[in-house]
């Protein structure tokens, strides 16, 4: 009797689970259409439960520009089951949206209840539809990220995905923030000097960049020119506050329209999406040779007017290195070095130091570590290579070839340079403002990691470059400015290809900072192959364009008549 019991009780258990199943097959899976219309219909498609998502704003001269802000939008969508007269249906949706007629007479004659005939109609498509009285057509309305400045600073931002969730750039880093799941506590550290908690149910919060709408725009400007004169595969331009770490411009080539990223990912490009500032990794060449003097010097092992003897080649083990076009100099102090960018006296210089040293101050100057910089997505070299310790490996790697790093990690490397031997943390979100109340990011600094003496005898140094050397096409008159040329062979291995050596493509980059002796902002050039031998025709005229732009807006007194 008992086992009986047993038996009707688990039999209704299953016969209750199958009725269940059953319940839950017919209204996802056979009505799921049905559902799906419903929803359109009662204008619930897009619905946010934490509040609206916060705004970008970036500064232009005493104002604020919107970068990205939230719209409503209507969108046009049918149920083709209720649609009797399809054909004279479809000719009449196709003529008053602008589409193919075929392309809606198939939707139309699809067994469906809910198909999409236009995500974004206008206000006048709207209004003639209803007038049409259409039985199965419908309108929905939608919210939706609009990027109004289309393609400008399009890998800054990253985009809004159809999850709701923020993709790339600040976007994706900030995401939480600008959707409101997270808040801040003022004073507290954590990242950009704000301590995050997690609340629900608060609306988003506004974000400031630190970006110059003029100068961004200048550069990706620059950027499109030199597509045109210089045929670059790509590029891109950093502008920076050498002295805080706060980023000023930050530009790439090619560019993508945020507001259209689903057709590029259609079209499976989306390599387009990536920051190259920061999420590709690339060898800098001979700007690096400013990084090894600064090592060289801070160490007491040269000064400016150290000499050695160059022969034009050096054997190490195997391998013969040799001058960029095999051109000897004979006797050359260290300053000559960087002005003619020889290839053999930066190997002399790195062997005055030692590779530990060597080593230890690299890692110092953050070359193996992130930025921590305020963008989803950055990567980081781990140089395996170059940390096997072999000879070879440190001798290219002190004219910057055979170690890669991204051109965010040159820029703070080169910033401590120009700022009296500090490691900054590049930023690029100034302020965030939740319901009145800003928040404003702390720059964040080391301790020296290189003397104040040996930025300033590197920076002399530097600017005679651009006075008596290869850098000259980068000066503006009446101003000291330092800086250093770099032409950087591409790997075959870059490309993916199991072959060691380097390939015929180049890198050309010109990376300086103005006014020399009190730098105001610091620039890296950097181009992708460029139709040119070197960046002394390339990249350093582009330095010498912004740099000059930026001079004349900000107004910077000049240091010399």
């Amino acid at each position: 009797m008992k086992s009986l019991r047993i038996n009707l009780v688990l039999l209704f258990i299953l016969l209750l689970g199958a009725a269940i199943i059953g319940r839950l097959f017919f209204l996802q899976i056979l009505n799921n259409d049905f559902y799906s219309a419903l929803s359109q219909g009662q204008q619930k498609f897009f619905e946010q439960t934490i509040g609206e998502r916060g705004k970008i704003f970036v500064h232009d001269q005493n104002n604020l520009l919107a970068l990205a802000i939230n719209k409503e939008i209507s969108f046009a969508y049918i149920s083709p089951e209720e649609i009797e007269e399809k054909e004279s249906t479809a000719q009449q949706i196709s003529e008053v949206l602008g589409l193919d007629k075929e392309l809606v007479l198939n939707k139309v004659k699809k067994d469906s209840l809910y198909e999409l005939v236009k995500k974004r109609i206008t206000k006048e498509e709207e209004n003639k539809l209803k007038d049409l009285n259409l039985e199965g057509v419908y309108i929905g309305n939608d919210k939706i990220r609009e990027y109004p400045q289309n393609t400008f600073a399009s890998h800054l931002l990253g985009y809004l995905g159809g999850n709701g969730i923020g993709q790339y750039g600040i976007e994706g880093y900030w995401n939480d923030v600008l959707t409101g799941k997270q808040g801040m506590i003022k004073g507290e550290r954590g990242p950009n000097g704000f301590l995050f908690f997690k609340q629900k149910d608060i609306k988003g919060s506004d974000i400031v960049l630190t970006i110059d709408y003029n100068i961004q725009y200048q550069a990706e400007k620059l950027l499109k020119k030199a597509k045109k004169e210089l045929d670059i595969e790509s590029g891109q331009i950093i502008v920076i506050d050498p002295k805080t770490g706060k980023l000023i411009a930050l530009a790439n080539f090619p560019v993508f329209n945020p507001n259209f990223y689903e057709e590029y990912a259609k079209q499976g490009n989306l390599e387009i999406f990536q920051n190259g500032v920061i999420q590709k990794i690339f060898e800098p060449g001979s700007v690096f040779k400013a990084i090894t003097m600064a090592i060289a010097l801070d160490k007491g092992k040269i000064t400016p007017q150290t000499t050695f003897i160059d022969k034009g080649f050096l054997k190490i083990g195997g391998y013969t290195i040799y001058n960029y076009g095999k051109r000897t100099y004979g006797k050359k102090t260290m300053t000559e070095v960087l002005e003619n960018s020889i290839n053999i006296g930066a190997v002399f210089a790195e062997s005055q130091v030692g590779h530990k040293s060597f080593l230890n101050y690299m890692n110092k100057f953050g070359i193996f570590n992130k930025t921590g910089i305020d963008l989803q997505g950055e990567v980081s070299s781990e140089n395996k290579e170059f940390k096997n310790g072999y000879e070879i490996n440190f001798a290219t790697a002190s004219f910057g070839q055979g170690i890669e790093m991204t051109p965010m990690q040159l820029v703070r490397a080169f910033s401590v340079i120009a700022n009296g031997g500090k490691l900054v943390k590049p930023y690029i979100v100034e302020k965030v403002i939740k319901n009145g109340e800003i928040f404003e990011t702390k720059p964040q600094l080391s301790d020296n990691i290189i003397s104040s003496q040996t930025s300033s005898k590197l920076t002399a140094m530097l600017v005679s470059v651009i006075e008596n050397g290869y850098g000259k096409k980068a000066g503006v008159p009446g101003y000291w400015i330092g800086g250093k040329t770099g032409t950087a062979q591409v790997s075959f291995s870059a490309f993916g290809i199991k072959k060691s050596g380097y390939s015929n493509k180049t890198i050309q980059s010109f990376i300086g900072f103005a006014p020399a002796f009190d730098s105001k902002f610091l620039i890296l050039v950097k181009l992708d192959n460029p139709k040119t031998k070197t960046a002394e025709y390339s990249a350093a005229p582009i330095f010498h364009n912004l740099a000059k732009y930026i001079i004349d807006l900000w107004q910077i007194p000049p240091d010399y008549e």
